[in-house]
Order: C-alpha cells, then structure tokens, then sequence
C-alpha cells in the first residue's frame, strides 16, 4: 500500500486555507479578547477613581432646619465643604437691605433677588477677595458698618443682604441653590 505524505505545517491537511487556517482564526481572536478584558479591567480602577466620593456626593444637597433659629439670629452650616450663612433676618434688617441705592453698590443686586423669603438670607459665607470666611454669624462678632460682615483680613464690608458695600472685595457673597421644602426647613443644593 502506498503512503501519503502532506506538506509540512499543513497538520495533516492538504488544503493551506482548510481547518489550519480557522484554528489560527480563531486563537488571534480569543487572544485578543482576553487581551481587551484585561486592559479593561487593568485601566477601570482608574477611571473609576475619578468619579466624585461617596461623602462628597452625599453632600451633593443637605436640609436644614430653621425652626430653631430666632428672628436676629444666625446659624453657620456646611455644605460641599464650605460655610453657608443662614440668618433669619430682622424687620430692622430687612429694611435696611431693601432701602439701599443700588446705584451706589459694586455689584448691584436688589435685595428681593437675593432671597426667596425676605426674614431669611441665606449665602455661602466666604468673602468673594481673598476666600476668607467674614466674622458677623455671632452676636459678638463685629458685623461691620452696615450691620452684615465683616472680613477683618482685608476689612471688606457687606450689608444684611450680603452684598459688598467697602473694601476690597469685588462682589456680593454668593447665594446658593436653594429651596424651601417647608415653612421651617430649607434644602440646600
């Protein structure tokens, strides 16, 4: 009987393109797969460590309650790491806000713009200079010469709407997003 002898490389085949070829096909696909998932799964941490933290999104939006702070007082609370000046403004207080001539202020801003409920002023409480926090959420602290804040860094002065009335400082401190969620509670963020 006679034997038969194939090519070498063939494995056996006599066709170059038959069951060779597809194996081969087939290996360059299932290296590159595995090779795609593990760039994947190597570069993911990193992508993912991008993402905002967990404490920073929780701080995303807090509530905070009002029905403990009395007409002329003020409450300091944190929110995306930053103090927010919230005070229940006084009759007083209020009147001074709204009687003032815009005309005269650096950053005009009207004081019914600023709030949404005319007692309550609520603003991030970092002076807009230098980002030092202004002394006046106290009953002791110097509130400055129109009875809002005072930065004593630089000695710039806001009024009871927050706006900047002398010194340095080049606008009014900066009212952030803000909802009421009931007559006694506000949602910040």
């Amino acid at each position: 009987m006679a034997q038969t002898t194939h090519p070498p490389g063939t494995g056996g085949h006599a066709a170059p393109g038959g069951e060779g070829a597809s194996r081969r096909d087939f290996l360059y696909l299932a290296t590159g797969a595995v090779g795609a998932i593990g760039v994947a799964s190597a570069v993911w941490p990193f992508i993912d460590s991008m993402n905002p933290a967990a404490d920073t999104l929780a701080l995303a939006s807090i509530d905070v309650d009002l029905a403990p702070v009395q007409e002329g007082q003020a409450i300091t609370v944190t929110w995306r790491g930053k103090p927010v000046f919230v005070r229940h403004r006084t009759a007083k207080e209020i009147e001074e806000a709204r009687t003032v001539n815009l005309g005269e202020l650096r950053d005009p801003a009207a004081d019914d713009a600023r709030v949404k409920k005319p007692e309550w002023l609520i603003v991030v409480g970092i002076c807009t200079h230098l980002g030092c926090v202004p002394l006046g959420q106290k009953p002791t602290d110097p509130r400055g010469d129109y009875d809002g804040w005072f930065c004593p860094c630089h000695g710039s002065h806001y009024d009871t709407a927050g706006r900047i009335r002398k010194g340095p400082a080049p606008a009014n401190l900066v009212v952030p997003q803000y909802a009421f969620t009931s007559d006694t509670a506000v949602r910040l963020g």
